[in-house]
């Protein structure tokens, strides 16, 4: 991957070559090997590898022991309509960029937008606006501008829109703004594939111990075991992982924002400059006092929850007429452009608190 560059530079280019900033500079991900993409073949491996037991189980203890094939056909369509939803999911979280930084609404490189500015112009034009390139909204590893509630991916290597979370599972590639939606679809799929299959093969089961005369073969009942063993595994694992999001959503959170409270000193006020902290400040800069106190506020400050009706509408909302097709199909996208959020009105309040007990703390 090649290294972004500032958008000022104090060298002289003296080869002659364009050293303009191309698109891919920005959107080109570290290179990947082959073993990057296991965990998803392994993926891959798992979704599909209880289809062969399914068919026995619904062949031989539905169709022909039971003598149900309606039974039978409606389990089949099910569990395969919410293995197919799952899949098609899953593509969109692997080919989707998960929310590119470097271009604004309106699709306009901010490099190349001021590439003919002087030095006095760009500084002056950064200087007074409160986009998304101000100075003190920029990344200071891949030099970009950092738009708010975006975070830098170490493994990456770049910045992404509302990141949640790297998932080396997904081909070693970040969850953010543009893919959270299809991954949480992804994630209820598979809970509700895994149930589905531990309900009727725990059903099937019970019928093979209570009428063991009965039972054509002794290799439907092993199947008839491991998919009900598998199913809850799955269920409990997964489910335990959708619930977590669940959550997440309600409270209109990301997993870097629940996981990471030092994240709140970006948002409070400044400080006296008498406690010689950086704007914002460090973490490391904190006393143990002063860390305890942003442990504490992280537990009640929730920055972006606007009630749980507008949080799962950023997430899961549709403006255009068959949005709710795209939110079946893949979960949709989340509304708005991740870049800019609303706020919970109360939040201000309790960071000024914040900031008040850390000059006391001080």
């Amino acid at each position: 991957m090649s290294r972004p560059q500032p958008l000022l530079s104090f060298e002289v280019d003296t080869s002659g070559q364009d050293t303009s900033l191309k698109h891919d500079d920005f959107d080109s991900e570290f290179q990947r090997t082959w073993y990057h993409y296991l965990p998803l073949c392994l993926l891959l491996f798992v979704m599909v590898a209880p289809y062969p037991s399914l068919l026995i189980v619904l062949v031989n203890h539905y169709l022909f022991t039971l003598n149900k094939p309606i039974t039978s056909v409606v389990h089949f369509l099910i569990t395969f309509t919410l293995e197919f939803l799952a899949f098609a999911s899953l593509m969109v979280c692997v080919a989707r960029d998960p929310g590119p930084v470097y271009f604004n609404a309106s699709d306009q490189d901010p490099i190349r937008q001021r590439e003919d500015m002087g030095l006095a112009e760009a500084l002056m034009t950064m200087e007074n606006t409160d986009d998304d390139c101000s100075p003190d909204k920029f990344c200071r590893k891949c030099w970009v501008p950092k738009p708010e509630r975006a975070h830098h991916c170490s493994i990456c290597g770049r910045c992404v829109l509302k990141m949640d979370h790297h998932c080396p599972w997904l081909g070693a590639k970040c969850i953010g703004h543009r893919t959270y939606p299809a991954f949480i679809h992804f994630l209820t799929c598979i809970t509700a594939f895994s149930a589905y299959v531990a309900i009727i093969s725990i059903s099937a089961v019970r019928w093979s111990f209570n009428n063991p005369l009965l039972v054509p073969d002794q290799a439907t009942p092993v199947h008839e075991l491991l998919l009900a063993a598998a199913g809850v595994i799955f269920t409990l694992v997964v489910g335990s992982f959708l619930v977590y999001h669940i959550y997440l959503i309600t409270t209109n959170q990301t997993t870097v924002e629940a996981l990471s409270p030092f994240l709140l000193l970006r948002y409070i006020p400044p400080l006296p400059v008498s406690m010689k902290l950086s704007d914002p400040p460090m973490e490391e800069e904190l006393s143990y006092n002063q860390r305890r106190a942003v442990r504490d506020a992280h537990r009640f400050v929730r920055m972006y929850d606007v009630g749980w009706r507008r949080n799962w509408a950023q997430v899961f909302g549709w403006s255009k007429p068959r949005g709710w097709i795209y939110l079946l199909l893949i979960g949709g996208t989340e509304n708005g452009d991740g870049r800019s959020f609303p706020r919970n009105p109360r939040s201000q309040e309790m960071l000024s608190q914040l900031a008040a007990r850390l000059e006391k703390e001080a």
